[in-house]
């Protein structure tokens, strides 16, 4: 029917179905569009990310060797076979020793230095020695801290001239010394990142409470307590975040200073993985373990992000 010979009621209907149809138009245009920019981004996580997440799972149902790919299905074959094998529950046990340590003392120091220095004139020097071991390579740390622990290192020298016998202490192959041991120089390098987060949160929070606080005449740990740590709860929670995934998948320090002096007394998830997929090619075997080791990561970080949503409603 010709426009002219049409009511507004049927004009208005025509041109707002050629308004929707314009409109559909366009939005598959930008999707298009959108799907394009992305296309190398998806690629590359697709390629590099999740193509070998999903392989890994299914060598782990097999029987998968080095140089020979598939040799047979498995089922829950390996999964069995870790599960009763006495070194993998040894190996989640100190998984979760460096979970508590990388939870607890990187924060609780990192808060601590950052309270300290907030305000002071040597801040950003300060911040500048403390984050500087965390631009090195945790290899690096590693074998500077295994000389430092040596025999003959530094560290007994230092102690030597506090006593009357040259001190001799294998701190890395006792096995009531080695773990701590690799936890202090684990500690040298993680803690700073955690002092610059929590000094970012606090030049952050907000004036009029802590003035407040003030005007009320709380002491400083008063205010600290009830009102600067609330507000820092957030910030907190995000190192806690980052804390935790590095205690699940620190490798670097242990391997470089204790692969093999205490034996399993520092035998992790991912040393263990390490060993049994590149000194023992058992790649399935392997691939098991990083699959629990995976599922472990995952759960604990929904967790936090959970706790994380439900502190951020509770400051709001």
């Amino acid at each position: 029917m010709p426009r002219h010979n049409m009511t507004e009621a049927e004009l208005a209907r025509v041109d707002l179905a050629a308004i929707e149809k314009a409109d559909r138009r366009h939005q598959r245009r930008s999707r298009w569009t959108a799907l394009a920019f992305m296309s190398p981004a998806l690629l590359l996580v697709g390629g590099m990310l999740l193509y070998p997440v999903f392989y890994n799972i299914w060598i782990s149902f097999t029987k998968w060797r080095k140089f020979r790919g598939f040799d047979e299905w498995a089922g829950f074959g390996q999964y069995e076979r870790l599960f009763a094998n006495p070194n993998f529950e040894t190996a989640v046990q100190n998984t979760f020793i460096w979970v508590i340590v990388s939870l607890v003392l990187p924060v609780a120091l990192g808060l601590f230095i950052a309270v300290l220095l907030r305000g002071q004139r040597f801040e950003e020097v300060a911040k500048s020695i403390f984050f500087l071991p965390r631009v090195l390579a945790p290899t690096a740390i590693g074998v500077l801290w295994f000389y430092v622990y040596a025999p003959d290192g530094m560290l007994n020298a230092v102690l030597g001239l506090f006593s009357s016998q040259p001190v001799d202490i294998g701190w890395l192959y006792d096995d009531a010394t080695v773990t701590g041991s690799v936890v202090v120089a684990y500690l040298w390098q993680t803690v700073g990142l955690a002092m610059v987060l929590l000094l970012l949160g606090l030049a952050a929070l907000p004036s009029d409470p802590l003035e407040a606080a003030a005007v009320e005449g709380a002491t400083a740990w008063q205010t600290f307590r009830h009102v600067t740590l609330p507000l820092l709860l957030p910030t907190i929670l995000v190192v806690v975040i980052l804390s935790v995934l590095a205690g699940f998948t620190v490798f670097d320090h242990i391997w470089v200073m204790a692969k093999d002096y205490p034996g399993k007394r520092t035998l992790s998830l991912t040393v263990y993985m390490y060993v049994e997929a590149f000194e023992k090619s058992s790649w399935a075997y392997a691939s098991a373990i990083a699959v629990i080791l995976g599922l472990v990561v995952l759960s604990v970080t929904w967790a936090q992000v959970i706790l994380q949503d439900r502190i951020e409603r509770l400051t709001k």
